[in-house]
C-alpha cells in the first residue's frame, strides 16, 4: 500500500479506513473528522464511534516505526512521570497511524476566552507547576532508554535556530540583504548568547510548551505535541508559556508567575535575581527563533496563518533588547532591518 500522501486526500483516507477495519472498529459505524493541524507533516483527525470513546489519529507522510517514535518514547517517560498526557490507544507501522486519546479541542489558549481573571491566573498556576514536576521527576527517570535524555540544546541546536531566524524570517520574509560584515557580526551576537545558554545547567524540557500544546480536558491541563523533548536551560519551558507568541500578557502577571515558580523550587533572593535575567536571555533566544518558523512557514509553506503573531513577538524582542545595554549592538543591527526594533 502507498504511503504518499494525494493532493486530494484518498490515499490518506484509505488509509484510516484500513486502520479502522484493522482495529475492528468498523461495527461502530466512525464518523472521521479532520482537524486543524500543527507546523508538521501531520494530519490528525477525530474518530467519532457510536458506543465508544473517540479517538485522534495522527496520520504521518509515511510508514511509521512505533517501536522508534519519539512521540511514543517521549509518551512513555512522562506517563511514569505521572504527568497527564494522552494514552496510545493504537498503531500501524505500515499505514502511519497512531491513535491516541481525544483530549477533545480546548487549548489553553481557547480556553482563557472563557475564563475569568482568576480561573486564568489558576490555570496558568497549573501549567507553571507542571513545568516544575516534569524537571524535579525527571531526575529519577534519567535513562539511556529515554531519547530526551541523550539530546540537548547545545551550541550547534541554539546557533543553528538563530541561523533560522536570520535565514528564513529577515532574509526571506523581511527581504533584508544582510551583507558579509553584518553577517558576521550577528553571528558574533549570536555566538555569546548561545555559549551563555548552552552552559546553564540542563533540566528536561518539553522544547514547544505554549499555550496551543495544552489541552483543557476534564478540569485539568494535558501536555501534547512533546515529541522534540530534550534537555536544555531550566528557564526554556517557563518561557515558553510566558513569553507565548499566541497569547498578551502583562508585566504583573509575567513577574507572579515567574515568582510562582521560583517558589515551588525553594530559590533564594539571589537566584531569582539571576533566574530573571537568564528568563530573558532565553526569551530572546526562542522569540527569534519562533520568528524563524513564522517565516518558513509563511514563504516556504505558503501557510499565512502565522503572520498575525508576528507583531507580538516582535515586541518580545524589541523589549529585550531593550532591556540590557549588552543588546545594543545587536538591536543596532537587527534594526537596520526591522523598523519595529528602532
Amino acid at each position: 500500500m502507498s504511503s504518499a500522501l494525494a493532493p486530494d486526500g484518498t490515499d490518506v483516507r484509505t488509509r484510516i479506513d484500513q486502520f479502522l477495519a484493522d482495529a475492528g472498529l468498523v461495527s461502530q459505524k466512525p464518523n472521521v473528522v479532520p482537524l486543524t493541524g500543527d507546523a508538521s507533516d501531520r494530519r490528525y483527525f477525530r474518530v467519532l464511534m457510536q458506543d465508544a470513546p473517540s479517538q485522534v489519529l495522527s496520520v504521518h507522510s509515511g510508514a511509521l516505526e512505533f517501536s522508534r517514535s519519539p512521540f511514543v518514547n517521549v509518551a512513555r517517560l512522562l506517563d511514569a512521570m505521572r504527568l497527564p498526557v494522552p494514552r496510545i490507544l493504537g498503531h500501524s507501522d505500515e499505514l502511519g497511524i497512531l491513535a491516541l486519546e481525544d483530549l477533545g479541542d480546548v487549548t489553553l489558549q481557547a480556553h482563557l476566552g472563557a475564563a475569568s481573571a482568576d480561573e486564568h491566573t489558576a490555570l496558568y498556576r497549573e501549567a507553571v507547576s507542571l513545568i516544575w514536576d516534569m524537571q524535579h521527576r525527571a531526575r529519577e527517570h534519567a535513562s539511556e532508554d529515554y531519547v530526551p535524555f541523550g539530546i540537548s540544546f547545545d551550541v550547534a541546536k541554539l546557533t543553528w535556530e538563530l541561523e533560522y531566524f536570520t535565514k528564513h524570517f529577515l532574509e526571506a520574509y523581511r527581504g533584508a540583504r544582510v551583507t558579509d560584515p553584518q553577517r558576521a557580526a550577528l553571528a558574533d551576537e549570536f555566538a555569546a548568547i548561545t555559549e551563555e545558554l548552552s552552559s546553564e545547567p540542563r533540566v528536561l524540557c518539553h522544547r514547544d510548551y505554549h499555550s496551543r500544546n495544552l489541552m483543557y480536558h476534564r478540569g485539568r491541563l494535558h501536555i501534547i505535541d512533546f515529541q522534540d523533548a530534550r534537555m536544555g536551560p531550566d528557564t526554556y519551558d517557563l518561557v515558553s508559556l510566558l513569553r507565548d507568541s499566541y497569547v498578551d500578557f502583562d508585566t504583573a502577571q509575567v513577574e507572579g508567575l515567574i515568582a510562582w515558580f521560583l517558589a515551588q523550587r525553594g530559590a533564594s533572593e539571589a537566584d531569582d535575581r539571576d533566574f530573571r535575567r537568564r528568563f530573558d536571555l532565553m526569551a530572546l533566544q526562542r522569540n527569534l527563533k519562533a520568528l524563524g518558523t513564522f517565516g518558513f512557514q509563511t514563504t516556504s509553506r505558503h501557510n499565512p496563518v502565522y503572520i498575525q503573531y508576528i507583531p507580538r513577538t516582535l515586541a518580545y524582542v524589541r523589549d529585550n533588547l531593550s532591556r540590557y545595554p549588552r543588546f545594543g549592538n545587536l538591536r543596532d543591527l537587527l534594526a537596520e532591518h526591522l523598523l519595529e526594533l528602532r
